[in-house]
């Protein structure tokens, strides 16, 4: 599955907003009663991140983790995720724009429009993030 964004943003900062910490917390949610609380980040090949994603009720929370497979600064990061699948994020300069690319393997728990909605609505936090 795919799901993209265009920014009007350098290149250089769509990918520190998206691979740094400090901003992952910031926008790594797909609905308003979400947040992030946590988020660690090792961007080399062979190593992991972890993001905390927990309801802001405190009802329910969970680590998304993986582990880069790949890691091409400013272009591109392939990862796997805990459970298996694998996700590749591109960025591309398109005249004064940065296009993000996510492409994902779905999971046979969710109905797949349900699961291409949340990470599509992640990416839009991303955007609204970056060009705040």
């Amino acid at each position: 599955m795919t799901v993209k964004i265009t920014l009007k943003t350098s290149l250089e900062e769509a990918w520190e907003k998206f691979t740094q910490p400090q901003h992952i917390v910031h926008w790594n949610f797909a609905s308003p009663d979400w947040h992030c609380p946590k988020a660690e980040n090792h961007l080399e090949t062979g190593k992991d991140f972890l993001y905390t994603m927990a309801a802001k009720d405190g009802s329910v929370r969970f680590d998304f983790t993986g582990t880069y497979r790949e890691v091409i600064p400013h272009k591109k990061v392939v990862y796997t995720i805990a459970d298996g699948r694998k996700v590749t994020v591109k960025f591309d300069r398109m005249d004064h724009n940065v296009i993000v690319t996510e492409n994902f393997e779905p999971e046979h728990q969710n109905p797949v429009d349900l699961q291409r909605g949340g990470w599509q609505a992640i990416l839009d936090n991303f955007k609204k993030y970056v060009e705040q």
